[in-house]
């Protein structure tokens, strides 16, 4: 009898360990609801944008799909502005943020991150008959425009330029050409895709540098840590089999899934 009352405490115990393991296990509330909710700003192209039926698509849509079908999931996606996506990671209105967003160790310090899948240049880019800035030291003084808490912002910021904020890129673009910015810095896929779509665009990039890598974040605690692993995996699998490599070549004309 007290052998049979220890087994059935044994029993007990290890189902409330394991009840309370999922309860606190991002990766298990996930599969139990069946989507992946996956925070996006919709108007950063070529990573995410809607196209000419208004469908949202992009680089990071299609990886952040092929991550939810690796989890054994759908994805959901929820369109905020750049502000707003680390936020609600915080407070899990969004599971993981797909929308190019650069590594930096500030960020990690509040945020778990998933190995890096894109290895981006950065770009200074001025109106076409500014002779002034040729550099990020020739920042000083002038007044750029970038998305706030970006690490274009930080850049700008850091090399003594005011910046004014904006939500998109077709805004800063358009703020450059009217002169009421002198600069901005931005990444250089998403510019090169703006020149395309603008061929006539009053602009011109005058410095490419190495920016940061690019990397998915997810709230961090130890409750995040088999979801990482698992983004991971789906990351690691889409690169072994070349998908990651030829998405890259699709949206942004180049392999830019190794390091530059």
């Amino acid at each position: 009898m007290k052998k049979a009352f220890v087994l059935m405490l044994a029993l007990m115990l290890a189902l409330a360990s394991a009840s309370a393991l999922a309860e606190g296990d991002l990766l298990s509330q996930i599969q139990e609801k069946g989507k992946l909710v996956i925070a996006t700003e919709g108007n950063w192209s070529p990573w995410t944008y809607h196209d000419e039926n208004d469908q949202l698509t992009g680089f990071d849509i299609e990886v952040g799909a092929l991550i939810a079908k690796s989890l054994g999931v759908e994805p959901e996606y929820r369109e905020a502005a750049w502000d707003a996506l680390l936020t609600g990671v915080d407070s899990r209105v969004f599971d993981i943020v797909c929308n190019g967003v650069d590594y930096t160790e500030e960020r990690a310090k509040s945020y778990a991150f998933s190995d890096p899948y894109v290895y981006t240049e950065i770009v200074l880019v001025v109106r076409k008959d500014n002779e002034d800035i040729h550099t990020m030291e020739d920042l000083a003084g002038k007044k750029t425009s970038n998305s706030p808490n970006s690490t274009y912002a930080e850049r700008a910021e850091a090399a003594g330029a005011e910046v004014v904020y904006v939500d998109t890129l077709g805004e800063t673009m358009a703020m450059l050409e009217q002169g009421r910015v002198d600069a901005t810095i931005n990444a250089k896929g998403s510019v090169d895709d703006y020149l395309g779509e603008h061929p006539d665009a009053n602009v011109k990039v005058v410095l490419t540098v190495p920016g940061d890598p690019v990397c998915y974040p997810m709230k961090k605690g130890a409750e995040s840590d088999t979801l990482v692993a698992a983004v991971n995996e789906a990351l690691a699998n889409a690169r072994a089999d070349g998908t990651l490599a030829a998405l890259s070549e699709k949206y942004f004309g180049a392999d830019l899934t190794n390091p530059q």
